[in-house]
């Protein structure tokens, strides 16, 4: 990988670090405590974090496997976003990190839609 790729790699994961914090702390300071008069959007709040992790996170593979052109680029982009999703259910069901303070269904599948929505984003930028 030359060195133009490899800062583009680095670059673009960095901004996705930076809007991943940013978004998880919009949601936390803002958002949440402004619709928390709603059941349906005390929901999406809640599990926005965790919708928003997995489809940032699944996107650093995706970029890094978009711009070096690597020859099995699918397998990596599907397995990676996979055990994200993984990583983010235990965490869920026995927290270690301290992410996850109650277990919440719906953070589970706010996870697995962000992995698929990273997925279906490989496939479309792929193309």
């Amino acid at each position: 990988m030359n060195i133009n790729n490899r800062k583009k790699v680095i670059v673009i994961n960095a901004l996705l670090i930076a809007a991943l914090f940013g978004l998880i702390s919009l949601n936390k300071e803002i958002l949440r405590p402004a619709l928390n008069n709603s059941s349906l959007l005390k929901i999406l709040t809640g599990c926005f974090p965790n919708f928003i992790a997995a489809y940032f996170i699944s996107l650093a593979f995706v970029s890094a496997v978009l711009i070096r052109k690597i020859k099995h680029g699918r397998l990596i982009v599907y397995s990676s976003s996979i055990a994200v999703f993984v990583i983010l259910t235990i965490e869920e069901l026995k927290p270690m990190w301290g992410a996850s303070t109650h277990y919440d269904t719906f953070d589970i599948i706010a996870s697995a839609v962000g992995s698929i929505i990273a997925i279906i984003t490989y496939e479309l930028l792929k193309k």
